[in-house]
């Protein structure tokens, strides 16, 4: 190889790794809540109203909804993000000494809370999701819900690979995970 032929394809490598982001890096995370909070706004823009509060509930483990962990809150950040990046009016949950407060967990919205919560906002919609944890991924859905009647206007289901950054907010050690998949 000619010499002008290395610089070029060792620049491509470089711009490669500048603008892709590894598997256990946050913006890989980021990024899939975004595409996903991307999906849930095109789904319901026609029953969204952005003057209109909207509010984000806790992303909560599937398998105990009184649960949740570090990657369930960055999950609701994240959307609360996207959405405000939108122009969606979003209500910021943690400033509300109303909400449900449990240790280390977050702000949980359940069920019997969603619609007094809802309706002291005025807020149109409340986004609930879960997470699954499964062996190589875990498996996130997120759903645009009605307060008052709990219909469903917009859902989205998307898988995280097991990364050490995803084990690390899941409470596992990150030594212990892959170092990719």
């Amino acid at each position: 190889m000619t010499g002008r032929m290395m610089a070029v394809l060792a620049g491509l490598v470089l711009a490669g790794c500048a603008y892709g982001p590894r598997l256990d890096d946050g913006g890989y995370l980021i990024a899939a809540s975004y595409r996903a909070t991307d999906a849930l706004i095109e789904t319901g823009k026609a029953q969204l109203d952005p003057g209109k509060p909207i509010i984000v509930a806790t992303i909560v483990d599937i398998d105990d909804l009184e649960r949740s962990s570090t990657l369930g809150r960055h999950l609701s950040e994240s959307v609360s993000a996207r959405f405000t990046q939108h122009h969606y009016q979003m209500v910021e949950m943690k400033l509300q000494s109303s909400v449900y407060m449990k240790r280390s967990e977050g702000e949980m919205m359940l069920t019997r809370q969603v619609r007094e919560i809802a309706t002291a906002h005025k807020a149109q919609a409340v986004i609930v999701g879960t997470y699954s944890r499964a062996n190589m991924s875990v498996l996130v859905n997120l759903k645009v819900v009605r307060p008052e009647s709990n219909l469903v206007i917009a859902a989205t289901d998307y898988p995280l690979a097991m990364s050490r950054d995803v084990c690390a907010l899941l409470g596992r050690d990150p030594n212990n995970c892959p170092e990719r998949y």
